[in-house]
């Protein structure tokens, strides 16, 4: 039997519109049962089967309500994340990989392999900071002079000498003039920029460039190679650009163009000793702070650019570096020179024992 209030709430959850069709079905079979219909004839009229309708009656004698409203499920006996368990995952993830091949284990994989559910694992490896999809890639300098170059070059970065011009100067070679099979089609909403995978390569070009440390701004040439010649072109370009006996500091790396006896007899001349080169160390190019300028122009101009010529390239770059030079941003560079040598320490205390 259906009481009063089991009565309103049946009928409330027929004229609720949030309600469910499941609910809704189950709320019509005990309203009508109520009013003494035959089993059969609530079938009918209902659509359903005659052994629905005998099941939903016996769960709501024994149930009530929650017969109508719930949603039940088998009872399972669920893992729970112990410190062992714990342990045993970190272990797994670190120590081995998978028997099929796998290079690194993702949580799937990991959970199924130990029987838990994908949850414990992500919650684990969250909680561990754990992330065995990625790898970051390292180069150890093996200069001997390593830490004398670090410490003269990051002294340059975070105090630069009074009255002086700290430079950071490269180049980029072979920029490739590309211009795509077909047009580009446009970005859209829900759809990105799309453009064809092939491409036609219109010649290339090599721009040199000196980022200025202190307020970011960047003297730039662009020419067809980058041989020694090319680099003393750009000192004399430098030389116009930058004031009358003013001390400059060069940072560069040790491309043999930057050191080759053609930029030493640049170097001679006695109105020329303000200038001062200062060598990264070899595999240490990050140094230098105007690769992180030559990342930049890659990733907003460059890399998805349309040239049809080398001279349009040229032009676009130009244009860019015209464009930058109107509000310049430093790269500020943070970290001491304690700091560095005390990560490189590390880094190669690990490659050694390989934990």
């Amino acid at each position: 039997m259906v009481d009063d209030d089991q009565k309103r709430e049946l009928d409330a959850l027929l004229r609720n519109g949030n309600s469910s069709q499941r609910v809704a079905l189950r709320s019509r079979v005990v309203l009508l049962a109520n009013q003494g219909l035959a089993n059969h004839a609530i079938a009918q009229q209902l659509n359903v089967s005659r052994p629905t309708i005998l099941a939903l009656r016996a769960a709501f004698a024994q149930q009530g309500m929650a017969a109508v409203t719930g949603v039940h499920r088998r009872k399972r006996k669920a893992k729970v994340l112990t410190p062992e368990l714990e342990q045993k995952i970190l272990t797994t993830t670190l120590k081995t990989k998978p028997g099929d091949g796998s290079t690194h284990w993702s949580v799937r994989v990991l959970a199924d392999h130990l029987r838990v559910s994908h949850s414990i694992v992500d919650r684990v490896w969250q909680r561990h900071d754990v992330q065995p999809h990625r790898v970051e890639r390292f180069k150890l300098s093996n200069d001997p002079e390593f830490e004398a170059k670090v410490r003269d070059i990051v002294g340059l970065y975070l105090n630069p000498p009074d009255r002086a011009l700290v430079l950071c100067v490269d180049e980029k070679s072979q920029i490739q003039a590309l211009d795509r099979t077909a047009p580009l089609l446009p970005l859209l909403p829900g759809l990105p920029e799309r453009q064809t995978h092939d491409y036609k390569r219109n010649g290339t070009t090599t721009l040199f460039a000196a980022c200025n440390i202190l307020n970011g701004k960047v003297i730039g040439t662009c020419q067809d190679q980058h041989r020694s010649r090319e680099f003393v072109k750009f000192l004399n370009h430098l030389e116009k650009n930058i004031a009358e006996g003013q001390q400059v500091h060069l940072i560069m790396d040790n491309y043999c163009s930057h050191k080759s006896a053609e930029v030493q007899r640049w170097l001679q001349p006695k109105k020329r000793r303000r200038f001062h080169f200062h060598f990264t160390p070899p595999s240490a190019s990050w140094l230098n702070q105007v690769e992180r300028f030559f990342a930049l122009i890659t990733g907003r101009m460059i890399r998805r650019g349309t040239f049809h010529s080398a001279d349009e390239l040229e032009q676009a770059i130009y244009q860019w570096l015209a464009h930058w030079n109107k509000a310049p941003k430093p790269f500020a560079w943070k970290a001491s020179a304690d700091v560095i040598l005390d990560k490189v320490h590390r880094c190669k205390e690990l490659s050694k024992t390989g934990d």
